[in-house]
């Protein structure tokens, strides 16, 4: 009798030990929430749930209707809110203030955890990196944006400028709209594989869609896809779901193209001895340009702090960061200027008076005196940033707008609402480039416009871009006079990685050598708008 009563309890205490032990984890987790809570919880923002957090709300939803919704939530609050992402909370800022807070020191340069969903794709490059070896990529890679360095490149943006007015040519005055996106996008390929890599990949002119561009567009879906979906979090979910095994093949794409012109090109320096130390002349009696990639090589011979692998990293950061981001940026900006015939007249005198009605390439000087321009494109940034969000990782604990957050806590930085602070933009959502005259920006705060980030994490490659839009739209307003197809509230942003526009940017394009303007100079073609 008393063995078989040891036995029944033997057999009822074995289960249930199992299973207070598969609860453990959970009842840990909901005490964890529970403490979380109590801290993060006195900042406004949505009710949240446990484990899918305050992401129930995007469930369904398309990449516009995210971005929309994004926004209203972030212009709800004073400045600053919580979020839960799935299991972790985050703590959103849209106030100058508060993010001078977290990107003006050096203590807070790690970026958000979220990040590492890019780390299959671009490893520990600048974008992702922390630490010392940040600091030390850092150092290394700066010289590699000297103003001598980007004086070469403007040879490269005036030829694939050329080529893209010329491929654009076919559909001006036809009265129809064209989608000009994917004409910038090549253009912005062919630019950034010449400069980054030294290679000629003819985007605009092979006919064929590249494989390249095609994987970093599915990649930034995939980025965004993963985020909305808690349970794909985890990288050993991940990488068993469908999304993971295709992130697999787009990334077999994107680094074995890097690698191979990694291999040929540190060969080609080799066979030339001397060619990463000093560049040669070329045929021509002209300078060789050193590619971003020959500059990386040469600190890893001379510094030995960089292994093929580390260049690699290097490289793909700066094609993604160089080329989908000026691609947006000189679209919003046509597209701004084609709803503002006005303004773009001004653009056109401007241009006219530098080039005196030639086809000769622009040269640094001729982009450095395009001031208009170059304030049109700075304003384009304020509307539509081409980062409209990124994130910071807290150091120490920190007291933002009279809220306690303490260390370790993500914090995001909702750029595109920042740039929209009604006390250092009035009339925020009006397209004025003369915002940003010395009169008008020298009291500005200097957080309340971050289109490159700032503080010790700002965008290395930010003179870059500004060249390189200003050389390239340029090319295009020389050629066209531009009208948009939608208006600013038909034109719907979509929430990825870059702020992009939803359907591409549908401009008529009138040749400005056959236009015939009115006699009091207007073009026949405003009273149409």
């Amino acid at each position: 009798m008393t063995d078989s009563l040891t036995t029944v309890a033997y057999g009822t205490t074995v289960p249930f030990l199992l299973l207070l032990l598969l609860l453990m984890p959970i009842v840990q987790w909901l005490i964890q929430r529970a403490r979380m809570s109590q801290i993060y919880d006195k900042i406004p923002g949505p009710k949240a749930y446990p484990f899918v957090g305050t992401l129930y709300l995007f469930f369904g939803k398309k990449s516009h209707e995210i971005f929309t919704m994004i926004d209203q939530r972030t212009r709800r609050y004073d400045g600053i809110h919580r979020i839960w992402v799935g299991m972790t909370p985050e703590v959103r800022l849209s106030k100058a203030e508060y993010v001078e807070q977290i990107i003006s020191a050096s203590r807070h340069t790690e970026k958000a955890n979220l990040y590492r969903f890019l780390a299959d794709w671009l490893g520990e490059g600048l974008l992702t990196s922390k630490g010392e070896r940040w600091f030390q990529h850092r150092k290394l890679i700066t010289p590699t944006f000297h103003f001598n360095i980007l004086d070469g490149f403007c040879e490269v943006f005036a030829e694939h400028g050329t080529v893209l007015v010329e491929r654009l040519q076919q559909h001006a005055n036809t009265g129809r709209p064209v989608n000009i996106y994917p004409y910038v996008t090549k253009a912005a390929l062919d630019v950034i594989c010449e400069t980054a890599m030294g290679v000629k990949v003819h985007a605009q002119t092979s006919g064929e869609d590249n494989a390249y561009v095609n994987a970093v567009y599915e990649l930034s879906s995939l980025f965004l896809e993963r985020l909305v979906r808690p349970w794909l979090h985890p990288d050993w979910t991940f990488r068993r779901s469908a999304l993971g095994r295709k992130q697999h093949e787009l990334l077999s794409v994107l680094h074995g193209y890097t690698r191979k012109v990694i291999r040929e090109r540190k060969l080609a320096l080799q066979q030339n001895e001397g060619e990463c130390n000093q560049p040669t002349e070329n045929e021509f009696g002209r300078r060789k340009r050193l590619a971003f990639l020959d500059l990386l090589l040469r600190s890893a011979t001379d510094t030995g702090l960089l292994t093929d692998e580390d260049v690699r990293e290097e490289v793909d950061t700066f094609m993604f960061e160089g080329h989908d981001t000026t691609t947006a940026g000189m679209c919003w900006a046509l597209f701004l200027l084609a709803l503002h015939p006005d303004v773009q007249e001004r653009v056109h005198q401007e241009i006219d008076s530098i080039f005196g009605g030639t086809d000769r390439p622009a040269t640094m000087q001729d982009l450095h005196e395009m001031k208009l321009l170059e304030r049109c494109l700075k304003e384009t940034l304020r509307l539509y940033p081409s980062v409209a969000f990124f994130g910071r990782t807290l150091s120490e604990d920190v007291n933002l707008g009279g809220y306690h957050v303490p260390a370790g806590t993500i914090i995001g930085i909702h750029t595109y609402n920042v740039h929209r602070d009604e006390r250092f933009f009035p009339d925020a959502e009006t397209f004025d480039p003369d915002r940003f005259l010395p009169e008008n920006s020298e009291r500005r705060h200097p957080y309340a416009y971050i289109p490159f980030s700032a503080g010790p994490r700002n965008c290395i490659g930010q003179k870059f871009a500004l060249l390189e839009e200003k050389s390239l739209v340029s090319t295009i307003l020389r050629r066209f006079r531009i009208r948009s197809h939608r208006t600013r509230s038909e034109q719907l942003i979509v929430n990825e990685l870059i702020t992009r526009p939803k359907d591409g940017i549908l401009l008529y394009l009138e040749d400005r050598r056959n236009a015939s303007d009115a006699i009091d100079g207007t073009p026949d073609w405003v009273s149409l708008t």
